[in-house]
């Protein structure tokens, strides 16, 4: 057995530090080895070890892509790797780290033959990182706003400490922000895309591009920047002047579509950002249309009047826009531009015929699908090739999914659709709070991820067709996790670090303006205790909001959009929700966690 000292630190953030850690831990003890870890991140320094600890050690392993502080640790047994090695392989890196320090000659590898001398995992995977590089990237998540940011910075932080000149353009909410020039990427030797979204691309013809996840960048930037600079290709054609492509890579524009494709998760969350802006102005102008004219306000005894006008703007305008929107930017992030009018027109007909969101979903994937395969299939000269995106692809693609939807799958759509929301609709007391119970957990879960995304995104499209309840309890639900962690901090101090304290402040306005990714860094510290108590409270609030028959006609904004009138249909009862769910979080914490020695 081994001795084995370890420091894990992650520019990318707590959540990242604390599983580069984890691996290195459950490695060492696989292996049959004895470690002792230390976890550095910007909530400070978690473990260590002692002096006796240390001069035994048989070799220390740094896996940092940050500043550690290396005072009293020995030069000799010091092995240095990056935590995007650890993760891909920490049994690995244990043993090398052993070989170089030439205690591993009788290690016995997990497979049960003699470790083989391994030698040290590189910084830096590539040859191409290890010169300073001008990036450019976009990050952009579905509803633009947490995970959008928090890549921009772990890329830009991620540049910095690698010596390389980046500037990230957002795709958020509100727009780009810190747009990129043409000049900018005309002079940048590599283009990179953290997004959950579809991202125009145009823009980078013959440019090095490689995509990911906002989630790649926000866990480990400079793993992304190492494999960007080994897998980008050229997108578009012939590289741009002055910009060398990768040796041994095609310039490939219908192969580098391919290879960027994530799945149908990525196609419907594309669908859902762009859908969002009509959610959002159609449900605040129909609830200030109520505020002004009453109930009935879309009565023809109130036309002409401003709430009647703006029931028009809101109904008439916003809500018929959001499924061809949906269906549209499904469409355009499997096919591109060529899906556009295709999807939008399938999405228009699903309206038309009543088979509302599930109708809109199935003839964007149809209309996507159908015009990337006649893309690929369809060959003309060269001289005609450019009647494919502006003629024959919107043509038969609009054909494919209009005569679908007119004719086989729209009154299925539609009687499926009917079915939903009246069992939504005549939903009695109990079965109206499990729905807002299993809503709620979801939206705790994970955080942002998959499952969180597919309850919102059930909630958010059913305001369009008069069942607003779901989105009221997702909402509550999705500001429990942060809100909670913040009260647990004030309340039940001993549990939690001074540097955890501090940040909950920052929390709490998160929470606040319904981003539960503010939660994150405190689950990735000690998750099997914080994501069931989180998942409790915002299950309670979730449950309650069902219960008092809440409903919400906005699908983001937090407790912003409880001053607009008539956004929420009974705003006290709804604060209620919120504040019980977070003091359940909050009472879980204090129970659950465990007290840490106050400095």
């Amino acid at each position: 057995m081994a001795h084995l000292i370890a420091i894990a630190a992650s520019q990318a953030g707590p959540a990242h530090s604390f599983m580069t850690g984890e691996a290195l831990r459950a490695a060492a003890e696989r292996l049959g080895h004895h470690i002792a870890l230390s976890v550095r991140s910007s909530l400070g320094a978690q473990g260590g070890w002692t002096d006796d600890e240390l001069s035994r050690a048989d070799a220390v392993i740094i896996a940092a892509d940050m500043a550690v502080d290396r005072s009293g640790l020995p030069a000799a047994r010091l092995h240095e790797t990056t935590p995007g090695a650890v993760l891909a392989d920490a049994a690995d890196v244990v043993r090398a780290a052993l070989a170089r320090s030439g205690a591993g000659g009788g290690t016995v590898a997990a497979h049960g033959g003699p470790a083989p001398a391994v030698a040290a995992v590189p910084a830096v995977a590539t040859a191409d990182v290890a010169r300073p590089l001008r990036i450019v990237a976009i990050t952009s998540c579905p509803t633009g706003v947490a995970h959008t940011f928090m890549a921009a910075e772990a890329l830009e932080q991620g540049a910095q400490a690698l010596g390389h000149t980046i500037k990230v353009e957002t795709q958020g909410s509100v727009g780009a922000q810190n747009a990129l020039t043409a000049d900018e990427i005309a002079q940048a030797d590599l283009v990179v895309i953290a997004a959950d979204t579809q991202v125009d691309r145009a823009r980078f013809a013959g440019k090095r591009l490689y995509a990911t996840g906002t989630k790649a960048a926000i866990h480990d930037a400079a793993a992304v920047f190492a494999q960007a600079a080994a897998q980008a290709t050229v997108w578009g054609g012939a590289p741009a002047a002055g910009t060398a492509a990768t040796p041994g890579v095609a310039p490939a524009g219908a192969a580098a579509r391919s290879t960027e494709r994530t799945g149908p998760y990525k196609h419907l969350m594309t669908g859902v950002s762009f859908m969002l802006p009509f959610v959002v102005a159609g449900g605040l102008l129909i609830a200030l249309a109520f505020a002004l004219g009453g109930i009935y306000v879309y009565d023809d005894a109130h036309q002409g009047t401003l709430g009647w006008t703006l029931f028009q703007i809101g109904a008439k305008a916003g809500f018929t826009l959001m499924l061809p929107a949906l269906a549209g930017y499904i469409a355009f992030s499997i096919a591109d531009r060529p899906g556009i009018a295709p999807g939008m027109i399938g999405g228009l007909l699903a309206g038309t015929v009543g088979a509302g969101f599930l109708g809109a979903i199935a003839a964007g994937f149809i209309a996507g699908y159908a015009v990337h395969w006649m893309n690929r299939a369809i060959r003309l000269p060269r001289t005609l090739d450019g009647l494919k995106p502006v003629l024959l692809l919107p043509l038969l693609g609009t054909l494919v999914v209009g005569v679908l939807m007119m004719m086989v799958i729209g009154k299925p759509m539609a009687g499926v659709m009917a079915a939903l929301t009246e069992w939504l609709k005549g939903l009695q007391t109990g079965s109206a709070v499990l729905l807002g119970v299993i809503l709620g957990a979801m939206m705790a879960f994970d955080m942002g991820g998959p499952v969180n995304k597919a309850a919102y995104v059930f909630s958010t499209t059913l305001i369009a067709s008069g069942v607003a309840n779901p989105m009221a309890a997702t909402m509550a639900a999705g500001m429990v996790p942060p809100l909670g962690i913040a009260l647990a901090c004030w309340v039940f101090r001993s549990r939690f670090s001074a540097e955890e304290r501090e940040a909950s402040k920052a929390v709490a306005v998160l929470g606040l303006a319904f981003i539960t990714e503010g939660a994150i860094p405190f689950v990735a510290r000690d998750p099997l205790r914080v994501i069931p108590a989180c998942m409790a409270g915002a299950a309670v609030a979730g449950g309650l909001s069902m219960m008092w028959n809440i409903g919400l006609q906005a699908p983001h904004g937090g407790v912003f959009v409880l001053a607009i009138p008539n956004a929420v249909n009974h705003v006290v009862l709804y604060a209620l929700a919120i504040a019980a769910g977070t003091g359940v979080t909050a009472l879980a914490l204090g129970v659950l966690k465990r007290r840490v020695v106050v400095a």
